[in-house]
């Protein structure tokens, strides 16, 4: 795949880009073994300076690099200057936990004294430098949720980004380095897919993030595993969205529709199947779709869309593909379920809602990446559970219900790294994020994920002789 911006929008190619060659990686590579030496020994609070001033520099890029984004990838601008703004308080927000989360820990003396110490204390030291396979769906917070926690924990930082965010990668390197960050501490490479083994395997990258789709993640967490080194995967999800009868119906709908468009439709924790109590199902069905078909799909530029472009050419067909399937195993689109006529340019899908859906449909097992609803009928919380897990997938779920026994209930046995109640799915600063199954393992954001980076260091002193 080329590394080019390519408006979805449109299909307009605006710029294109060279890969890095083998000298210029080396060099890369070299730049970056050397900053970790220097920088893992930079106290806290002047990481946290650092990361403050990269802050108040995208704080006041905000509008640039959200128009970047949306030429890029095609998300509503709106959704765009959001992202930036979450990041600014993401790197702030660790700018300012950072010191209480890498604390020395202190076990009781009481409970190590039998192992001869008179002192022991668990210190989290950096790894290293740890190369970040990053996608285009979310092309800035993807990124920073990375690179905050592990620049405040002392590591350095290897950017490989989605070739069809280019412009959006180069300036991530280029903001680290505006804030002040040393020479070779956080990079952008643009390399193409077969470039990250050969780094990956270099020894002087210790280890490996990935957020994307599951075969990308297959491949770089074997070869990190031949290396043993370690690796954190974030790589999806088909998250439920289950409606109960005591739910405030009104407010699930309309939290049900943005959980499902959110970003046109492509986010790994976007609501994806709805599962629906007999009691409320009907109600729900036609409010829900009523309101999908209403969305103005267009110009992701234009302040009164919706729904924006898919990001690319490829993912529409995938997306197609499904529903193409579905409909003709049976299923029944109440909506969508076509390209819109009237934009004729561009990768653009009508939000669409399926029911009917049966086990033998790919889009029951397969994630739908875009505007595309799958809805299903069920009698009861046994049967909701049973239903909201059969999926190899387990990011996050979202459930509507007011009963505690039920909330409890979904609590235990709801397979996923997240489950939220009345209220839609989101990722934040101060909580951990990530999956189980096949969504990939380890944990982003909040404590966990500073320490994902972390030699988990035991420092033990003997008693000095009397």
């Amino acid at each position: 795949m080329p590394i080019a911006t390519v408006n979805p929008a449109n299909g307009e190619t605006l710029r294109t880009f060279e890969e890095l060659g083998a000298e210029e990686i080396e060099r890369r590579l070299a730049a970056a073994a050397s900053a970790f030496r220097h920088y893992r020994t930079t106290d806290l609070a002047e990481r946290a300076r650092l990361l403050n001033r990269a802050a108040d520099l995208l704080e006041e890029d905000q509008e640039d690099i959200a128009r970047t984004m949306t030429t890029e990838m095609g998300k509503p601008l709106a959704a765009a200057r959001a992202e930036a703004a979450k990041c600014v308080k993401a790197m702030r927000w660790y700018a300012a936990h950072a010191a209480e989360l890498l604390a020395d820990e202190h076990p009781p003396q009481a409970e190590v004294a039998d192992s001869g110490a008179a002192l022991a204390r668990v210190r989290y030291r950096p790894l290293g430098v740890v190369l970040a396979v990053m996608p285009w769906n979310f092309p800035l917070w993807q990124v920073v949720r990375f690179a905050a926690p592990a620049l405040m924990a002392g590591n350095a930082g290897l950017l490989k980004h989605a070739s069809n965010v280019p412009q959006t990668a180069l300036y991530l390197g280029d903001l680290f380095r505006r804030a002040g960050f040393p020479e070779g501490c956080f990079q952008t490479l643009l390399i193409g897919s077969r470039a990250v083994e050969g780094i990956l395997r270099d020894p002087r990258v210790a280890a490996a993030t990935l957020t994307g789709s599951e075969p990308a993640g297959r491949s770089v967490a074997a070869i990190a595993g031949d290396e043993v080194k370690k690796t954190v995967l974030e790589l999806g999800g088909s998250d439920p969205f289950v409606v109960m009868p005591s739910a405030d119906l009104e407010r699930a709908v309309r939290t049900a529709v943005t959980a499902r468009v959110q970003n046109n439709g492509q986010s790994c924790i976007a609501a994806k199947r709805f599962i629906v109590h007999a009691d409320v199902h009907d109600a729900f069905v036609e409010r829900f779709t009523a309101r999908m078909a209403g969305l103005a799909v267009g110009d992701p530029m234009a302040g009164s869309t919706d729904v924006g472009p898919l990001a690319s050419e490829q993912g529409r067909a995938d997306l197609e593909e499904l529903v193409d399937d579905a409909v003709r195993r049976g299923a029944t689109a109440l909506c969508g379920g076509q390209r819109p006529k009237d934009l004729p340019q561009g990768w653009f899908y009508e939000p669409t809602v399926l029911t009917g859906i049966t086990p033998d449909m790919r889009i029951h097992r397969e994630e739908a990446f875009g505007p595309v609803a799958t809805v299903y009928r069920v009698g009861g919380l046994d049967e909701a559970v049973e239903l909201a897990n059969d999926t190899p997938f387990g990011l996050s779920s979202n459930v509507w219900t007011t009963d505690a026994a039920e909330q409890e209930r979904f609590a235990r046995d709801i397979e996923a790294g997240g489950v939220f109640f009345n209220g839609m799915t989101a990722s934040h600063p101060a909580l951990p994020f990530g999956g189980v199954k096949r969504s990939g393992y380890g944990r982003e954001l909040s404590g966990h994920g500073i320490k994902e980076f972390c030699n988990v260091t035991t420092v033990w002193h003997g008693a000095e002789p009397a």
